[in-house]
């Protein structure tokens, strides 16, 4: 029996080190994916830009049956970082959603990359880029917004952040969001942006006009990031610029993040 296994095992490593190096010679990479209930290897193949045909050779696979548990090896696209690129214009680049990119990289920061590091491409979503793009549902599960709800997201985040970092931008459209969640705030978006508590408008670009200018293709990439469900506010429900405000009672709210210029808080 002790023979067997080590024969076997050693005719799994040969067939593991010829895909491996298959996959390298084409210029691309394979990282592991453990198979959990529910996947099947065409969603597999959407996830990491692949295809069904690709799988089932790296892995030597006879049909398309995959169990929970079972290890496959995914050939995926690979980037180099080049001086002064950040992970929001390697998303540009290749058509992938910013918050995808992220996903796919958990171990690189967001907002430090350095050049040399290597930057995995997910699947492609390109009509999620667009700034026409169908209305999308909320983060919280609300009815879908309608895509005047979304010009108008798109031109708070611009007005209130467009100097921003990106991660800024997003981190702005997501504490809008939390709003959202919270009963301390209107239950709609539209409410939420023209809100005016105890006399004040919450967001000074519903004062002063800015919320009627027009949003750069940025601003609605951060929306739709936020909405997507990256929150890197840290559950803020607030921001401020304490170069910009005397206001004492935001300085007295509890800090979640600093980004950029941008004090987050809840």
């Amino acid at each position: 029996m002790l023979k067997k296994w080590r024969t076997g095992h050693l005719l799994l490593s040969l067939v593991t080190a010829f895909c491996i190096l298959a996959v390298a010679q084409v210029g691309q990479t394979a990282v592991s994916h453990q198979v959990v209930p529910g996947d099947t290897l065409w969603l597999i193949s959407q996830r990491y830009n692949t295809t069904v045909s690709a799988l089932t050779g790296i892995n030597r696979l006879n049909g398309t049956t995959i169990y929970p548990g079972q290890v496959l090896y995914i050939p995926v696209r690979e980037h180099k970082v080049v001086q002064g690129e950040t992970m929001f214009l390697i998303a540009q680049k290749y058509g992938v959603l910013l918050s995808a990119l992220l996903a796919a990289n958990p171990h690189l920061s967001p907002d430090n990359i350095y050049p040399g590091q290597k930057v995995i491409i997910p699947a492609a979503n390109r009509e999620d880029l667009s700034a026409a793009a169908p209305p999308l549902a909320s983060r919280a599960g609300r009815s879908i917004y309608p895509q005047q709800d979304i010009d108008l997201f798109a031109r708070l985040v611009h007005a209130e952040a467009a100097g921003e970092p990106y991660i800024g931008q997003v981190a702005v459209a997501a504490s809008v969001l939390n709003r959202l969640k919270s009963p301390l705030y209107p239950s709609t978006l539209r409410g939420v942006i023209y809100e005016v508590a105890y006399g004040y408008y919450q967001y000074s670009p519903v004062l002063d006009g800015r919320i009627n200018l027009p949003a750069n293709s940025i601003a609605y990439q951060a929306v739709y990031d936020a909405l997507g469900g990256w929150d890197p506010s840290g559950g803020a429900t607030g921001f401020y610029n304490p170069q910009k405000t005397s206001n004492q009672w935001v300085r007295q709210q509890v800090v979640t993040k600093v980004i950029g210029n941008h004090v987050f808080f809840r």
